[in-house]
């Protein structure tokens, strides 16, 4: 992800959030020595556009994930599968051992996503998003 990339980022961002981030939050992320962001696009047509994106953090052995998001017309493709082999690789590469997540405790697809790549649940935060919605903590360990 590149700064001429946000506004694309943040139209995929705004379609499917609960808690946008803003320019400005994409921006002090990308800064951040142990962070990464990375754009996913479109891989056929004359301007490539960005169909879905993803941030984490790695720090010693363990990793966040932050954000990922996929364009509402690019879900259910496979995007946001190759948005997670891409993460998990990168980071195992990196000596990541653990690996950590929240997500809205009814997004069911998303949920499922992640258990295919092996999270688990470990623990809710109540009333996380907006004051008002779950969140299931879900992790991930290698052995």
């Amino acid at each position: 992800m590149d700064v001429k990339d946000l506004d694309e980022v943040l139209s995929v961002e705004a379609s499917g959030t609960l808690a946008p981030w803003s320019k400005n939050m994409f921006i002090e992320e990308m800064r951040n020595a142990s962070a990464f962001c990375f754009v996913i696009r479109k891989e056929d047509g004359p301007d490539r556009p960005v169909i879905g994106f993803i941030c984490f953090r790695n720090m010693t052995g363990e990793s966040e994930l932050l954000k990922i998001c996929v364009h509402p017309d690019y879900r259910g493709l496979g995007v946001g599968k190759k948005l997670m082999k891409f993460y998990i690789d990168f980071s195992r590469e990196r000596g990541i051992k653990t690996f950590y997540l929240e997500v809205h405790s009814s997004n069911y697809s998303a949920i499922h996503l992640y258990q295919s790549f092996s999270y688990q649940p470990s623990g809710m935060r109540k009333e996380f998003y907006q004051g008002k919605f779950d969140a299931l903590l879900m992790t991930r360990k290698l052995r």
